[in-house]
């Protein structure tokens, strides 16, 4: 008899970072970056069990240090070529394997969002839980970078719109467009075990504020977000 939980939250921290070196336990503002994304988590109130899956013991370690549990080290989707969503089904079916316990939906936070708090978790949960959702991937809108103006540049240096119906439409004119970010991600447990995908069929954006979801991958992203961070203290 397999027993049911409401909502786990797993955060997925593989220890192979190759742009910035150790970069989910690396210092962000006086904590590891981990340690936000736990501490966001934990102050939400919203879940039973809070999950680092991770292949590192030092992330491991910090990780249980901030509240986090590690049941387990991932053996599997720990390189480069795997996705979150694989990552995150995987865990789930561990979990179930050594506790034969399942859960109703499950929220992936990426450790290297440090931006996004409690607050952003509880909204993104209660609009996932009222609409009844499978699959919810969240987003911010484009601000001054309006991807309706893109240009490739060919190996011989010619360029070319991506969107070349809009180049004479004005900027105020034009829909509104969408960046996934790895901010809050949410699923029916069951439904992410089966397709290994959060884009699953019928998946839906929710939007978050763009400095919520600053998404740490390279050493231009942390100036962004420690200046971000500074701001947000003075205020």
């Amino acid at each position: 008899m397999v027993g049911m939980v409401r909502r786990v939250a797993i955060i997925p921290a593989r220890g192979g970072s190759k742009r910035i070196p150790k970069k989910n336990i690396m210092e962000f503002k006086g904590k590891p970056m981990i340690a936000w994304t736990i501490s966001a988590a934990r102050d939400s109130k919203m879940y039973e069990r809070i999950i680092v899956s991770t292949d590192d013991e030092e992330i491991a370690e910090v990780s249980k240090k901030y509240g986090a549990e590690i049941p387990f080290l991932r053996e599997e989707h720990v390189d480069d070529h795997s996705t979150v969503s694989q990552a995150v089904a995987w865990t789930l079916k561990r979990m179930k394997e050594i506790d034969n316990i399942a859960y109703d939906n499950v929220t992936s936070l990426m450790p290297n969002c440090p931006m996004r708090d409690s607050a952003g978790i509880i909204d993104s949960l209660k609009n996932f839980e009222s609409k009844d959702l499978t699959f919810q991937i969240s987003c911010f809108e484009y601000g001054w970078m309006n991807p309706w103006w893109a240009f490739k540049i060919s190996p011989k240096g010619d360029p070319e719109a991506i969107f070349k119906d809009v180049k004479n439409v004005r900027s105020q004119d034009l829909d509104k467009l969408y960046c996934p970010t790895g901010a809050i991600w949410i699923a029916k447990a069951e439904a992410l075990e089966k397709s290994e995908d959060f884009y699953g069929e019928g998946f839906e954006l929710f939007p978050i504020s763009w400095k919520d979801a600053v998404d740490i991958d390279n050493y231009e992203d942390l100036e962004i977000a420690r200046a971000l961070y500074e701001q947000k203290d003075r205020n």
